[in-house]
Parts: structure tokens; C-alpha cells; sequence
């Protein structure tokens, strides 16, 4: 590979990598707005949460880690969207670069990206790491709200990335 090439790998891979950035943040924040509505119709009708979010259990496990103790009750919540935060980032530098060298992976607005972050997170990663219970010991209800979630992650995702994208292409 040439040193032009090279260059221009690596430039559409920081490109990829902020365009992903702003986008998994973004989206983030749309997957909060979305979280915050159903919880809002779910108190309407009387259901009650099932314990602390897996986000707030990372945090904790992570303060255990670093600190030796857990995160005081009163933190917890700010501890918790940090951890949302976080990952959302990573999560969307990583597709964004991936984006970036291989277009394929937008295909479907987002939504692919979306059900597999709710597979390997919801469904593998958090039980896995004893953050949550197994999926075959979760209500039907509480995948169907995953991958609502993770829809709406993974398209406003793609949406915000593809602007930031397009706004970082030279004009021709």
C-alpha cells in the first residue's frame, strides 16, 4: 500500500470515528428520551422497574474494581448514565470506522446495527457478566423493550453519522 493510500485509510477511519462518536452520543441521548417515555406510560399503568439497570450494576461492579467499595446510592443514577454514555461512544466510533472502510454495514439505516448491539448486549454480554438475568428468565416484555431501545440507538446512529459524514467529505 502506498503512502497516499495509507493516508487516506486512516483518514476516513478518524473521519469514520468522529462521525461515529457524535452519532453513538447522540443516540445515546435519543435511546434515554425513549427509555424515559416508556417508563413514563409503564408508571401510568401501575408496573414497577425490575431493580437497578444493568448501567448502574457496570458502574458499581467498576467502583468495586477501582475504588473498593460501591458507588454511594445518591450517585448511582449520574454513575449509571456514564456508563450508558460510554459505551454508546465506543460503540459508535466503532461502527463509524467500521462505516468508514466498509459501507456495507449502514445497510438498513442503522437497524442491524441496532439488533446486534441489543443481541450482544442484552442477550450475551450483560447476563454474562451477571449484570442481569439469563434471556430465558426474562419476560418476553423486557426483550421486546432491548431491541426497541437498540432500534432507536442504532438508526439515530446511522442518521446523525451520515450527516457528520457527509459534512466531513471535501466538496468536489
Amino acid at each position: 500500500m502506498s503512502r497516499d493510500q495509507q493516508q487516506s485509510v486512516t483518514s476516513r477511519l478518524l473521519g469514520g470515528a468522529l462521525a461515529g462518536l457524535v452519532g453513538g452520543l447522540t443516540a445515546s441521548a435519543a435511546m434515554d428520551a425513549f427509555q424515559a417515555g416508556i417508563a413514563a406510560l409503564s408508571k401510568n399503568r401501575g408496573s414497577q422497574g425490575d431493580g437497578e439497570p444493568a448501567t448502574v450494576k457496570a458502574a458499581d461492579s467498576i467502583a468495586k474494581s477501582t475504588i473498593g467499595h460501591d458507588i454511594a446510592d445518591g450517585d448511582k443514577p449520574l454513575a449509571g448514565q456514564a456508563v450508558h454514555y460510554a459505551l454508546g461512544a465506543a460503540l459508535g466510533v466503532a461502527y463509524g470506522m467500521a462505516a468508514a472502510v466498509r459501507p456495507g454495514v449502514t445497510k438498513g439505516y442503522g437497524v442491524a446495527f441496532g439488533l446486534t448491539t441489543a443481541t450482544v448486549l442484552d442477550e450475551a454480554a450483560v447476563p454474562a457478566a451477571g449484570l442481569g438475568d439469563a434471556p430465558w428468565r426474562s419476560p418476553l416484555s423486557s426483550h421486546a423493550y432491548g431491541v426497541a431501545s437498540h432500534l432507536v440507538f442504532g438508526t439515530v446512529t446511522e442518521m446523525v453519522r451520515r450527516r457528520v459524514a457527509a459534512g466531513l467529505t471535501p466538496k468536489r
